[in-house]
């Protein structure tokens, strides 16, 4: 059984983001223990402890084979409920023995203003470290190959992992990053976004022949990347 996992999103303003999340049509799930948000496949929770980083967050209640791989791999640190490690960009991954207070069950859509959510991109400079640190946390490639440039790694959450070399995206990029794939029809995302009024970090005419920006980038209030693509 996977177990519950999350983006893990830092911040200094909560309610801020808390707005932030509510302008992308995001569903506010928990506010007890941890404030949890959902565009209906991604789960997002939103942290204003001033030590929180952005990352990744896994609820369970036995880390015990999974921490044994982990410290072949990187450095644990004992805190509060759990342990936290990082993988070698930065990526911090949090590990909590206290139960997840959400009933949640993935949609085949998302329904938030950034259209279908793809999973968590992460660009890696050395990309066989990162690779053997996901592996260790339980994450199995699904698609994709390293050798290529990169590759799709799941635990059978919601969540995936895209890892990628560097030199492969022409384009701000923030560890990790939510990324969003709209099949051709990202104007009326980036248009939707706009009208809500959040700030597009980079608008990118790359990828589009007559340079249209048909791709965006946006960040909340503590940082977190979101890309916002069509493919």
């Amino acid at each position: 059984m996977a177990f519950q996992t999350v983006v893990h999103a830092a911040t200094s303003d909560p309610e801020e983001s808390a707005r932030f999340y509510k302008k992308l049509n995001f569903e506010l799930l928990s506010d007890d223990d941890a404030v949890i948000f959902t565009d209906g496949k991604a789960l997002v929770e939103v942290n204003p402890d001033r030590y929180a980083r952005n990352g990744i967050k896994l609820y369970g209640n036995d880390f015990s084979t999974i921490i044994s791989r982990v410290e072949e791999v990187a450095e644990l640190i004992l805190a509060g409920d759990g342990f936290i490690s990082s993988d070698p960009n930065g990526v911090r991954v949090y590990f909590s023995e206290t139960e997840a207070n959400i009933n949640f069950k993935p949609k085949n859509e998302s329904f938030g203003m950034t259209g279908n959510f793809a999973g968590l991109s992460i660009e890696a400079h050395d990309i066989d470290a990162t690779v053997e640190f996901w592996e260790a946390v339980g994450f199995e490639k699904s698609q994709g190959d390293i050798e290529q440039g990169w590759a799709t790694f799941s635990n059978g959450s919601s969540i995936d992992l895209s890892i990628m070399k560097p030199l492969m995206c022409p384009h701000l990029f923030f560890n990790p990053g939510m990324t969003y794939f709209n099949g051709g029809k990202n104007l009326t995302n980036i248009g939707l976004i706009r009208e809500a009024g959040i700030p597009i970090i980079e608008e990118i005419t790359h990828f589009n022949t007559d340079g249209v920006a048909d791709n965006a980038i946006i960040r909340d209030p503590g940082g977190l990347g979101f890309f916002i693509f069509n493919d």
